[in-house]
C-alpha cells in the first residue's frame, strides 16, 4: 500500500483536532471529517467496523477494519498502517483531505497517507460497505479501495491474483508475529497458469491447493472441528471463482449458504493468513490450509497435509519429530541469541529444524530474534505448572515406536524390513542412476547448448552466463510479490538487481506451462545469437532442479500493451512515439527474417511481447514459440498450434502452416492496435464486427478509415503517415499468404519509397456491419494541413 510521509507539526495537528467535523456511527466520512480514536465508521447494516485498534499484547494502534459482532474475534481483517505503528497516547485521527487523501496524524510522530487522492476534487466520499471494503469515490465512481491493499485477511468479494493494466498484485501475507501486523513471512496467492492457491514462505513454496474446476478445488482437504467431519466441508460452504480476461486473472470466494436480507445474515467469513502460515476462517471452525505442518515430515493425517510440497531434510531428522509448546527448562544445554529483527516464529522454527545440535526454540522470551537451546543428551524438565509457567518453550519431541511387539516377530520383521529397504534401495538406486544420467545429459547438452542443428552447426554460446540459484533468489528477494512484473503465458517474470547493480527482468518457467527443455533450449540458443537493437538482450539463466529461469535486461517501460491499452497509458504515446514502435518492430523482424544467422519464425507476436526500453524503444522478446528455418526453406508444417488466438495468420490457425509471412500478419493486427488503442479481442461481447481487423477493412471500404483512429492521437498524428500505416496493416492480414507484403516490402511502404497496392479483403471477414459514420476527426490537422479528402483505400 502507498505510504507517504509528511511532515507533522504540533500547530497543524492542533488545528485538526480543533476544527475538523468529527464522524461518529456512521459509514462514510466526507470531506473535512475526521476520527478520532474515540470514533467510528460502522457499515450500514452494522457487519463490520473501521477505526483505530489496538492488537491483544500490544500498545500501538493501527487503522483497522473488523467485525462489529462481538461474538466473533476481535483482530483487524485489514490494516491501513501495517508498516506504520501509531505509538501508544498518540492521539490518532484519520482525516479526508480536498482531494480525498486520507492522512493520519498524531502527536507523537510524523503523519503519513493511507491514500493520497492527487487533485482537488468535489463530491468525494470513504465509506465502509457491507463487504467490509473501505472505499473512496466521487459520484459512484471508485478512486481507492481497500480491497486492493489487502492485509492477511480475505473476505468474500476479494481478490488473489493480478492485474495487467494497473501492474497490482492482489495477494495477501501474515502479520511477522503474533502482536505485529507488519508483514511476516508467509504469503499466500493465486497461480493462474495452474489454477491453484499458493502458500510461500521467504519466496519458496510451502503448500498448494488442488486444481481449480467447476467452482471446486480439487484434492484439498479441511481440517474441521466442532463435530464438522465432511472431508469436503471447505468446498460444501464456499464458492470459487477464477477470472481471467484481458485485464485482470484473479481468483475470489463467495458463501454459498450466505442469506439473502441483512436481518437472516449472521454468518460471515473471512480466510486469515497467520504468522504460522496457516489459513483458518475468522468465524467458521475449521483450518483451510496448514503450511505450518509442512516445514518436515509430512505428518500422517492426510486432511492436513494435503498440498504440502516436500524438499530434502536434514539427515538427522525423522518422520517422528516435531515442536511441541511446553512449558519448563533444559538442563546441560548451550542457549543461542540471535537478535535479528528480521526473524519471525517461522524462521526460528525453521533454524533449530535444520541444526541437527538444536533441541528448542522460542520467539517470545526475547523482544526481537529467536533464542536457541542446542546439546547433546539434553533433558527438558516440565515445570509443574505446566503451560501457564511463563518460561514456555517450542521442544523438539521425539514419538515413541511401537512397543510390546515380542522379540522374535521383531526380529522377522527387523529381517524382512532389511531385505525389502535393501532391494529397494538397490532397485531405486539404479532407476535413480539412468535418470540422473539422462537428466545430467540433457542438462549438458542444454549448458553447452549442444544438439542443435541450425545452419550454422550448433556449438556454444560464449555470451551466456550461468547463475547460480542462491544469486537468483538474492537478486529478486526470493521472489517478492512486490518484485513481481507481470504473468505471462509461460510463468511469472519479476523484476531483480544484481550482486554488480545491474536491473533484470527473471523469467520462471512455470511447471505446468507445457515448456519444457525443448522450449527453453529453443529460446536460450536464438536470443543468445541474435544481436539487434529491436530484440531483448539475453543475460543469461538458471537451472534449479526442475525449475527453469531465463534472464533478460531489465526493461523499465514494461511492455506495449501496459500503455496501449489503459487510458493513462496511451496518453503518453504520441503519434511520433507509435510510429516509431511500428519501424523499430519492422527492422527487429527484418532481421529475423533475413539478415540474422538464422531464419527464424516468432509465431508470438502481440503487445505483451513487445517490450520497451528507457526511450521508448520497441524490443521483441519472448521466443519460446519461435522455429529456425534454413535460409532456403519458405514454410513448414505443424500438428501443434502454438501462439495467441487473434494474432495467428488463417493458414496457421487453421492447417498448421506457418511461414515469415505469418509473422507479416501478426504485424498486420499489432500495427491496428497501435493506431487504433484498441484490443483485437474487444469486440466479442458488443453487437457489431468480430475483431479489429474486420473493423479496420469495414471502414476502410466506406472512406472512414480515420475513424479508426484513437482518439488520444487528434493533436499529435501525421495524416498521410497514419493512413499508410492503416493501408499497410490490412495488406498486412489479407487472407492468402502470398498476398502478403514481405516485412522488407513493408519497410520500404513505412518509408513511401514504393506506391500501395490495394488490400483484398483480410481473413476472417464474417459479415457487413459498419454503417454510415460521421467523420469526427478535424477537417484539418495544424501540423500538416491535410484535409480528409485525401483519405485513400477502397
Amino acid at each position: 500500500m502507498p505510504l507517504h510521509k509528511a511532515s507533522a507539526k504540533t500547530l497543524i495537528f492542533i488545528t485538526l483536532l480543533c476544527f475538523a467535523t468529527q464522524a461518529s456511527s456512521t459509514d462514510t466520512l466526507q470531506q473535512g471529517n475526521s476520527l478520532n480514536s474515540s470514533s467510528q465508521l460502522v457499515s450500514a447494516n452494522k457487519l463490520f467496523t473501521l477505526g483505530f485498534h489496538t492488537p491483544q499484547n500490544s500498545n500501538n494502534s493501527y487503522l483497522a477494519v473488523w467485525y462489529t459482532n462481538g461474538s466473533y474475534p476481535n483482530y483487524p481483517l485489514w490494516i491501513g498502517n501495517r508498516e506504520n505503528p501509531i505509538p501508544p497516547n498518540s492521539n490518532p485521527i484519520l482525516t479526508m483531505g480536498p482531494a480525498g487523501n486520507l492522512t493520519i496524524t498524531h502527536v507523537r510522530g510524523e503523519s503519513f497517507e493511507v491514500y493520497s487522492g492527487g487533485v482537488i476534487r468535489n463530491n468525494l466520499s470513504a465509506t465502509l460497505l457491507d463487504s467490509g471494503n473501505f472505499v473512496v469515490s466521487e459520484m459512484g465512481s471508485i478512486l481507492f479501495q481497500s480491497f486492493d491493499y489487502p492485509t492477511d485477511t480475505l473476505l468474500p468479494g476479494m481478490k488473489l491474483g493480478f492485474n495487467r493494466r494497473t501492474g497490482r498484485n492482489w495477494t495477501i501475507s501474515s502479520w511477522f508475529n503474533e502482536t505485529n501486523p507488519a508483514k511476516g513471512a508467509f504469503t499466500m496467492e493465486w497461480d493462474s497458469s495452474a489454477g491453484k492457491l499458493l502458500i510461500r514462505r521467504r519466496g519458496v513454496i510451502y503448500w498448494t491447493s488442488g486444481e481449480m474446476r467447476d467452482y471446486r478445488l480439487r484434492g484439498f482437504s479441511v481440517r474441521a472441528f466442532e463435530n464438522i467431519d465432511s472431508p469436503d466441508v471447505f468446498n460444501l460452504n464456499y464458492n470459487f471463482t477464477n477470472v481471467t480476461n484481458g485485464d485482470e486473472e484473479y481468483f475470489t470466494y463467495t458463501l454459498l449458504n450466505a442469506p439473502m436480507t441483512p436481518d437472516e445474515r449472521k454468518v460471515v467469513s473471512g480466510w486469515r493468513l497467520d504468522y504460522n502460515g496457516d489459513v483458518r476462517d475468522t468465524v467458521r471452525p475449521m483450518a483451510i490450509a496448514m503450511a505450518s505442518v509442512c516445514y518436515g515430515f509430512k505428518p500422517e493425517s492426510s486432511v492436513i497435509s494435503a498440498g504440502c510440497e516436500t524438499w530434502e531434510q536434514p539427515k538427522c531428522r525423522n518422520e517422528r519429530q516435531t515442536f511441541e509448546y511446553r512449558a519448563g527448562v533444559f538442563s546441560m544445554e548451550e542457549i543461542v541469541y540471535d537478535s535479528n529483527s528480521s526473524l519471525g516464529p517461522s524462521d526460528c522454527r525453521e533454524t533449530c529444524w535444520d541444526d541437527c545440535l538444536c533441541v528448542g526454540y522460542s520467539h517470545e522470551l526475547v523482544s526481537e530474534g529467536c533464542v536457541h537451546w542446542r546439546g547433546r543428551n539434553v533433558e527438558f524438565v516440565q515445570s509443574l505448572d505446566g503451560v501457564t509457567n511463563s518460561n514456555r518453550i517450542y521442544v523438539l519431541q521425539t514419538a515413541p515406536s511401537g512397543k510390546g511387539m515380542k522379540k522374535h516377530v521383531k526380529i522377522v520383521l527387523g529381517v524382512l524390513s532389511a531385505v525389502v529397504v535393501l532391494v529397494s534401495g538397490l532397485a531405486l538406486f539404479i532407476v535413480r542412476k539412468i535418470q540422473k544420467g539422462k537428466k545430467e545429459e540433457e542438462l549438458h547438452k542444454l549448458l553447452t547448448l549442444e544438439g542443435y542443428t541450425g545452419d550454422n552447426g550448433g556449438g556454444k554460446s560464449s555470451d551466456l552466463r550461468l547463475f547460480t540459484y542462491s544469486s537468483i533468489q538474492s537478486a529478486t528477494k526470493n521472489f517478492s510479490s512486490d518484485n513481481k512484473l507481470g504473468q505471462g503465458g509461460f510463468g511469472p517474470v519479476y523484476k531483480g538487481k544484481t550482486s554488480e547493480g545491474k536491473d533484470i527482468a527473471v523469467k520462471l518457467l512455470s511447471r505446468q506451462s507445457g515448456q519444457g527443455l525443448l522450449e527453453f533450449k529453443t529460446e536460450l540458443i536464438l536470443i543468445s545469437k541474435l544481436q539487434h537493437v529491436n530484440l531483448v538482450k539475453l543475460v543469461g539463466f538458471c537451472v534449479h532442479g526442475d525449475d527453469k529461469m531465463i534472464i533478460y535486461d531489465y526493461m523499465p517501460n514494461k511492455s506495449l500493451d501496459f500503455f496501449l491499452f489503459s487510458p493513462s497509458g496511451k496518453e503518453q504515446l504520441d503519434w511520433q512515439k507509435r510510429f516509431n514502435i511500428i519501424e523499430g518492430i519492422a527492422q527487429g523482424l527484418l532481421y529475423l527474417h533475413k539478415y540474422s544467422r538464422l531464419k527464424i519464425i516468432h509465431r508470438d507476436l502481440k503487445p505483451s511481447n513487445i517490450l520497451l526500453d528507457e526511450n521508448m524503444n520497441p524490443k521483441i522478446s519472448d521466443f519460446g514459440l519461435a522455429r529456425i528455418f534454413k535460409q532456403d526453406i519458405s514454410e513448414a508444417n505443424t500438428n501443434r498450434r502454438v501462439g495467441t488466438y487473434g494474432y495467428m495468420a488463417p493458414e496457421y490457425a487453421m492447417q498448421g502452416i506457418f511461414s515469415v509471412k505469418s509473422d507479416v500478419y501478426s504485424f498486420g493486427v499489432l500495427i491496428l492496435e497501435i493506431v487504433s488503442g484498441r484490443k483485437n479481442n474487444s469486440f466479442h461481447e458488443i453487437e457489431g464486427p468480430l475483431s479489429l481487423v474486420e473493423y479496420a477493412w469495414e471502414l476502410w471500404r466506406k472512406d472512414f478509415a480515420l475513424e479508426f483512429v484513437d482518439r488520444t492521437l487528434r493533436n499529435s498524428c501525421i495524416i498521410d503517415q497514419l493512413q499508410r500505416c492503416i493501408h499497410i496493416a490490412l495488406l498486412c492480414v489479407e487472407n492468402h499468404a502470398v498476398d502478403r507484403p514481405t516485412i522488407e516490402d513493408i519497410i520500404s511502404l513505412l518509408k513511401n519509397e514504393v506506391n500501395l497496392p490495394m488490400p483484398n479483403s483480410p481473413a476472417f471477414i464474417t459479415r457487413n456491419v459498419i454503417e454510415n459514420v460521421e467523420k469526427t476527426m478535424p477537417e484539418k490537422l495544424s501540423s500538416n494541413e491535410l484535409t480528409l479528402s485525401e483519405v485513400a483505400g477502397r
